[in-house]
Formats: structure tokens, sequence, C-alpha cells
């Protein structure tokens, strides 16, 4: 089973592509993001340490982590200090899931191919336990107009989220391949075709 790191920055359409490779091979995916969520879930590692942190405002009604407020905080006046904290306490545990999903398939022999799919994979050295990096490619612009369309972003919460993000540089050193997703969907299969 190969295991292979799916990265880019925001609005790059990484799940697009994903949702193609899981129509084209046997494979297992895990999104870190929604992983993330999971650990973040009561009762899971990561929430009493984050309301330890974050204090019992993030919290919903329901007792549950509130996603929205969560990232007011993280992001908010550009603080990288609580960012930091958020990230050393949710990436080791997500990371630590990881391996042991990575174990079990293995152990299964159920998937041709693993995809971890993350904005942070190299920042989080991702490279130590996939086999390569695939780097999903959209320039600033398309991405851009991808936010604004499907999210909702304003310009301001486009640029507080690019800035904490890897440069098309960085991704490119450490990434094996490189998918340019700019075009069309058939464009990005077609790459998609020839990798796998």
């Amino acid at each position: 089973m190969k295991v292979i790191g799916i990265t880019g920055g925001v609005g790059s359409g990484k799940s697009e592509v994903l949702n193609m490779i899981e129509e084209m091979t046997e494979c297992v995916i895990v999104r870190a993001d929604e992983l993330a969520k999971d650990l973040e879930a009561p009762g899971e590692v990561c929430f009493d340490p984050l309301v330890r942190l974050l204090g019992n405002g993030v919290l919903r009604d329901d007792g549950r982590i509130d996603p929205g407020k969560m990232a007011g905080m993280i992001f908010a006046d550009g603080d990288t200090d609580i960012r930091d904290r958020v990230n050393r306490i949710v990436h080791p545990a997500v990371k630590e899931r990881i391996l042991a999903m990575i174990q079990e398939a293995s152990d299964e022999g159920r998937a041709e191919y693993f995809f971890i799919e993350a904005a942070l994979l190299i920042e989080d050295n991702y490279d130590t336990i996939v086999d390569e990096l695939w780097y999903i490619y959209a320039g600033e612009d398309v991405r851009r107009k991808r936010l604004r369309i499907s999210r909702g972003y304003s310009d301001e919460k486009i640029d507080s989220i690019i800035r904490t993000q890897s440069t098309d540089e960085t991704f490119r050193k450490y990434c094996r391949v490189c998918i340019d997703n700019s075009g069309t969907l058939e464009e990005t299969k077609e790459q998609l075709k020839q990798l796998l």
C-alpha cells in the first residue's frame, strides 16, 4: 500500500481532487481537518486541552466546541500564539490517529493507496510517514474566486488564511508531484490518470 500526502493552499481544490481519486482507485482517504474535528468532540483526546486553553466561551450550548468561535479565536488580530498552542494540541493527536489508521489499513490489505489530505503536511513533517507528497496547485486568483463563491469568504478572511499557509515555492520544494488544478475537472482528471 502506498501512502500519499495531499496538500495545497486553501481553495486549491484538494477535496475535489480526492473525490476524483476515490472514484478512480481502491483507496483509503483521511481528511485531517475532519479527523481533527472528530478528535475535538467531548470525550476525545483534544477536547479537554482545547477547552482549558480557550475557555468555556469556545463551547456551543450543547457542550461541543464551536468551530466558528474557535477559528475566530485562532485568527483574531493575527495572534499566532493561540494558533500555535491549538496546533500543538491538535496536530500530534491527528498524526497519532492517522498512523494507527495506516497500520490498520496495511494489516487488512484493503487498499492500494492511503491518502492523507491536510494543508499543513509539510509543517507537521508528514514527509516522514508518507511515501510521497502531492501538491494540488491552483493560481491565487482562482483560489480567491473559489473561496468567495463556494464559502462566501471576504477578501480579508482569505488574506488572513493565505498568510498562515506555505508559499507555492515551499509546496513545490517538498512535494514530488504537482497537480495543476487551475483548469477544468477533466484536465485534472487526466493528470490523475497518469499518476495512478
